[in-house]
């Protein structure tokens, strides 16, 4: 069964944490990739070549890789340059994740040329899109999945509700495995974007960034302390 099959119709768990946690630690991310698979996940989303390798060697499920490395002046931080293609397919991921948006690149490729070199290394490229016209454009391109990862988080987009499932419809529409992910918090928002055309989903923070889901909870208790104190 290709890559491609082994998503279609499952959920993909994105596996990473905030940069300051403890559980950003290889062997801790590899754990709960560990978790995500043996309760049925279809993939799993991981950030950072020592982690991608981890979780590379704890897991049989597909591995979509990324490296987030900021370069000053340029937006794009997902998988921005040659430098992290190179770092995610070292590290053995099958499938790589990068900015598929039309906002400059520090090394001034367009995203034809980011898919190609995903392509000479003999791995599966993943546009995180955040318009429809992103989707379509690196699907042309030959890009394999094209997901709404960076719907909510360009200026254009900023503010639209999520999960996207408007550019889920686009993302159907091409010729491209279509994903979505940002904002599944519910198990109605993955219903939802099936029903949208969605060919798998993604959840992350609502599964696996403890540290948020902590401070929630924490939240709650010290704001029922301040009414109970008044």
């Amino acid at each position: 069964m290709s890559v491609l099959e082994r998503l279609r119709g499952g959920l993909i768990v994105s596996v990473q944490a905030e940069s300051n946690s403890p559980l950003n630690a290889p062997a801790a991310i590899a754990m709960l990739a560990r978790v995500a698979e043996s309760n049925g996940a279809a993939a799993v989303r991981v950030e950072g070549g020592a982690r991608i390798g981890a979780v590379r060697r704890a897991v049989a499920i597909p591995v979509i890789g990324l490296v987030k490395r900021a370069y000053a002046g340029f937006a794009p931080y997902i998988t921005a340059t040659e430098r992290e293609i190179a770092e995610v397919a070292a590290a053995g991921a099958e499938i790589v994740a990068f900015d598929a948006t039309g906002r400059g690149r520090p090394d001034g490729r367009d995203g034809g040329a980011v898919i190609a070199s995903v392509h000479r290394r003999g791995l599966v490229a993943l546009a995180d899109c955040a318009t429809a016209a992103d989707a379509q454009r690196a699907a042309d391109a030959g890009a394999e999945i094209v997901a709404t990862t960076l719907c909510g988080y360009t200026d254009a987009t900023r503010g639209e509700r999520l999960p996207a499932l408007d550019v889920v419809v686009a993302c159907a529409r091409t010729t491209a495995l279509a994903v979505c992910e940002g904002g599944v918090r519910r198990v109605d928002d993955v219903r939802a974007a099936f029903a949208a055309g969605a060919d798998a989903v993604v959840v992350g923070t609502a599964l696996t960034n403890v540290d948020v889901l902590v401070r929630g909870f924490v939240a709650a208790a010290a704001a029922y302390r301040r009414a109970n104190d008044a």
